[in-house]
């Protein structure tokens, strides 16, 4: 509480984030208030707390915008990092950190918190991970910005949704028998995403003299074998055969995970480079400002119950590519019908719907995941597997929600840019493309009011290979684009005709 009787005002960097999208109702539930720094603010809007919070645009890179955002701010919460951004990712990360510390400083905040990597003993930084090394120097640097600032160092996060455990759940359940790098039998000492969160809200209220780093970790050290191994048990599976060999360099590890986890290999290498060294808590100095509650720290099997359950009952709050992909396209759909911006190619498809406008607006927002996207699965798992080879995301991030969608979820190789709930989905492409692409589907109600389906794929093409693409895919589209709004219009039917069939309750 502020001197003025008012909740401390929190800013929370990397809001759209995977830590930071559960923090932020963490801290309006302490009572605090919230103000979010967001390069897009609208990817917030659909959040169950967005109403609560303030918004505002900027980039950490950028300090006008930095220094706007922490206007009036007592704890400010650090939590981006241009990891996979570049080869000159450190680079930015140093900037990046410099230009938030002097601004901190120069605005009055109270206290910086940080959430970075937790570092091995006795390793030089120069044998660490670039992942590992950037995450120390940034902490470093915000301890040097003559901030208070509290810098929180976790392993792997065991919670539903994050990198860490989609790669172990999905390496487990993937693999019943696994040739594995030597990395495995690395120890690591595993936090629950809730004791992450609890210990960042908590941090607000260290005292002001109160300037370090702080390590924070589970009960349970634990090497990767063995998490593999208890994660299997948890889940109901069979006993796994691992086996590992010492030919696996970082790179190839990286390529590994991506061809059989969502995780691509661009977020995947720094993960597994992680793992070369231990990574154990060697205090737990964090206890002393922010007491265990009972039951905590939780345990590595209740982590992975929790998260589960999560998955099962479709309660993931935030996803690791909740966060835009790195190096994917950004620009919004050019609104404007005389659009000067260039070429901008076309595909529209329309259909009249044999259904209620509800149904068809179920599958539509259904679309994607598990349920797929409704023709030719062949041509857009050979064309998922084919952006992976090039570094893109490819097609198995899936979904956040089996039925929901918000602004800013990703959706296989496409990203949520705008939903107008029964009425339209707009998604825009995160796959590798030489220019930025879109697609539109609308539910609509004609003049006679009978429903219609519409479609529309659009493309602007970067150079005389944008336009090659186009061209060259362009007979492909009657079979892949057409196939989709019919089959849509089909299922839209089917969905109506089963709930026709429900008993009355």
């Amino acid at each position: 509480m502020t001197s003025d009787g008012r909740g401390t005002l929190c800013l929370v960097t990397g809001a759209t984030g995977y830590i930071g999208g559960r923090l932020v109702p963490e801290l309006l539930a302490a009572g605090h208030r919230v103000r979010c720094l967001a390069r897009s603010p609208d990817r917030l809007r659909d959040h169950p707390w967005a109403e609560d919070v303030e918004r505002v645009r900027g980039d950490v890179t950028d300090a006008t915008s930095v220094a706007a955002a922490l206007r009036g701010v007592d704890v400010a919460y650090y939590l981006v990092h241009a990891l996979g951004t570049g080869e000159d990712f450190e680079e930015t990360d140093r900037r990046a950190a410099r230009i938030f510390g002097e601004q901190a400083r120069a605005a009055g905040v109270r206290r910086i918190v940080y959430l970075g990597g937790l570092t091995p003993a006795g390793v030089p930084e120069r044998d660490l991970s670039p992942h590992l090394r950037s995450r120390a120097e940034v902490g470093r640097i915000l301890l040097d910005s003559g901030v208070p600032t509290t810098v929180l160092r976790a392993a792997v996060v065991i919670g539903s949704g994050s990198a860490s455990f989609e790669m172990l759940r999905y390496l487990t359940e993937r693999l019943p028998v696994m040739v594995t790098p030597s990395w495995v039998h690395t120890r690591i000492q595993p936090v629950a995403v809730r004791d992450v969160l609890r210990a960042l809200v908590g941090s607000a209220g260290m005292p002001d003299d109160v300037s370090r780093a702080f390590d924070i970790g589970g009960p349970d050290v634990l090497t990767y074998r063995e998490m593999m191994i208890r994660y299997a048990v948890i889940a109901g599976l069979p006993r796994r055969l691992i086996l590992s060999v010492p030919v696996l360099t970082p790179r190839l590890s990286s390529h590994w995970v991506g061809l059989v986890t969502p995780v691509p290999a661009s977020i995947a290498r720094p993960l597994t480079e992680s793992l070369r060294h231990e990574v154990v808590c060697h205090e737990r100095d964090i206890a002393r400002y922010v007491p265990d509650p009972p039951g905590h720290p939780l345990g590595f099997d209740e982590a992975v119950r929790l998260a589960l359950r999560s998955v099962r009952e479709a309660r993931v709050a935030t996803r690791w590519s909740s966060a835009s992909f790195p190096g994917a396209p950004s620009d919004p759909l050019p609104t404007d019908p005389g659009w000067a911006g260039g070429s901008l190619y076309t595909d529209v498809r329309e259909l009249a719907v044999d259904a209620p406008r509800e149904s068809l607006w179920r599958v539509i927002e259904g679309i994607g995941g598990d349920n797929g996207w409704y023709s030719f699965p062949l041509a857009w798992a050979v064309r998922g597997r084919l952006d992976r080879l090039v570094g893109g995301v490819g097609l198995r991030r899936g979904r956040r929600d089996a039925a929901r969608l918000r602004v800013g979820d990703s959706l296989d190789f496409w990203r949520v840019e705008e939903i107008e709930p029964g009425r339209l989905l707009r998604l825009r492409a995160e796959m590798r493309l030489p220019g930025l692409a879109w697609l539109e589907m609308h539910a609509e109600t004609d003049a006679g009011g009978r429903t219609r389906f519409r479609q529309r794929a659009l493309f602007h093409p970067h150079g005389l290979l944008g336009h090659a693409y186009w061209w060259s895919v362009c007979p492909f589209h009657a079979l892949v684009f057409g196939g989709m709004a019919r089959n849509i219009a089909q299922a839209a039917v089917a969905d109506a005709t089963a709930r026709a069939r429900e008993p009355v309750r």
